[in-house]
């Protein structure tokens, strides 16, 4: 039979251990600094004079008012307070330290004096009047320039924004795809260099420009005339718009609407854009589009483009349509 085991002598021999453990660490005291206190044995502070500011609010006085005041006991002239600013000679005349660090500009000899009340140079700034002058009344030399100056005030199509025709900033709106205006520009200057450098075109008598165009040989002399002719003479003049419930039981009247200048180049604009594309490639490269655009330009002015055929048909139909403007809606 094994041995019974007693557990309440382990115990007591357990804690035993921990309070003989316990009592022969070494005890801790903190001792505290004594506090000062005030007792009617000491001497009271000073108090202020009534009406004297405090040891910390009086300031000192400005370094112009403590030279004026200097210069008053020793009889001498006050510094020009209402001269401010200190000219930097005479700076430089009092520092020796700051003469050998000085620029070189500074170390060349000094100008002689001016007049009395009055300043070469001072470190103030000051507003300087008729400070906005024309070219003219500030007889600029315009020696070496290529191009004379512009006259003042500009004009309003001198900005950056505007520098460009209204129809050639159209045009390359109408051009874009997917935001990339700087392939749009470049292609527009490819067209107008091609219009350019093309053979002078043959007007078709059947088919004329707008009066008082300029010959046809001097049209590739200035292309951006050439390209304002050729959309001008086949924009439209009215657009076709369908009335609905006009004529009742839901049938659609068609009717003529005049359109602005702007709307107008838009839409022959686009009619050329649509012919161009149809036109087969002659070759790979990035300027193909740019060709075919200005070959269709050309073709208007001969007279050999569909355009004229599509204006045509708007013109026809829209006379035909007249009658429906006196039409009430039932």
């Amino acid at each position: 039979m094994p041995p019974r085991l007693i557990f309440f002598q382990a115990r007591r021999t357990a804690i035993h251990a921990v309070r003989s453990s316990q009592q022969d660490r070494p005890s801790l005291c903190l001792r505290l600094a004594p506090q000062r206190s005030i007792t009617t044995d000491e001497k009271p502070l000073p108090e202020a004079e009534k009406g004297s500011p405090g040891p910390n609010q009086e300031q000192l006085p400005h370094v112009s008012e403590e030279a004026a005041s200097m210069n008053n006991i020793t009889g001498d002239g006050g510094p020009e307070i209402e001269e401010q600013g200190t000219p930097v000679d005479e700076v430089l005349k009092r520092d020796k330290g700051s003469q050998a660090k000085a620029p070189k500009v500074m170390k060349e000899p000094m100008q002689p004096p001016s007049p009395k009340g009055t300043r070469s140079f001072s470190t103030s700034t000051r507003p300087r009047q008729g400070a906005v002058i024309s070219f003219e009344d500030s007889g600029l030399q315009t020696t070496g320039h290529t191009f004379e100056l512009p006259a003042l005030p500009l004009a309003a199509n001198m900005h950056t924004k505007y520098r460009y025709a209204p129809i050639v900033k159209q045009v390359t709106n109408l051009l874009m795809r997917d935001g990339k205006l700087s392939v749009a520009q470049r292609n527009m200057a490819m067209i107008l260099n091609h219009l350019r450098t093309a053979s002078p075109p043959s007007v078709n008598p059947d088919r004329p420009l707008l009066p008082g165009s300029p010959p046809a040989s001097h049209l590739p002399l200035n292309p951006i005339l050439y390209l304002t002719l050729a959309i001008d003479s086949v924009a439209p003049l009215l657009r076709i718009r369908a009335q609905k419930g006009m004529a009742g039981g839901g049938v659609a009247l068609q009717m003529p609407v005049p359109l602005a200048l702007r709307q107008r180049r838009r839409q022959a604009v686009m009619w050329i854009l649509d012919s161009a594309s149809k036109k087969p490639s002659r070759g790979s490269g990035r300027g193909g589009f740019a060709q075919k655009v200005a070959e269709e330009v050309i073709a208007v002015v001969e007279g050999r483009s569909g355009v004229w055929d599509r204006r045509g048909g708007i013109h026809k139909l829209a006379v035909s349509a007249r009658a429906n403007l006196n039409v009430r809606r039932r």
